[in-house]
């Protein structure tokens, strides 16, 4: 009777986690890379895994989601077909580093923070807001 119950609650289990489960980042430069690399693929579940969750950080991810949304087929495979060009790896402090790139279609260099929040390297966007002003 338990194994009637036990298996197929386990395998339901495993279906439901193993979709949309991500290795977490090893180190600044890992997390770095695959934010950008689900941002460029569309993938903003995974580029959210990759992200430190706070409001700002949301807003400027959802943003960044709808543009790439109103995309045409051609610009979003170009995105996808793009290479990360990795400018400048700058370790700030042991939980701090900025991540310099640019892509092979948009060649704009940006700048994103990598923190290690409670152990786990996440990119946090507002990097972004702050280089514009």
């Amino acid at each position: 009777m338990i194994k009637k119950i036990l298996l197929p609650s386990l395998l339901l289990l495993a279906a439901c986690t193993g979709s949309h489960s991500y290795k977490k980042a090893e180190d600044a430069q890992d997390a770095g890379r695959e934010f950008i690399r689900a941002s460029l693929d569309g993938d903003y579940d995974k580029a959210n895994f990759y992200m430190y969750r706070d409001t700002t950080n949301q807003m400027l991810l959802d943003k960044w989601k709808k543009d790439y949304d109103g995309m045409d087929q051609d610009q979003r495979r170009q995105y996808k077909d793009a290479n990360i060009l990795l400018f400048n790896l700058q370790t700030v402090n042991d939980s701090t580093t900025n991540f310099t790139y640019a892509n092979t279609y948009k060649k704009d260099t940006t700048t994103i923070k990598v923190i290690r929040v409670h152990g786990d390297w996440l990119v946090d966007l507002k990097e972004i807001l702050q280089s514009r002003k």
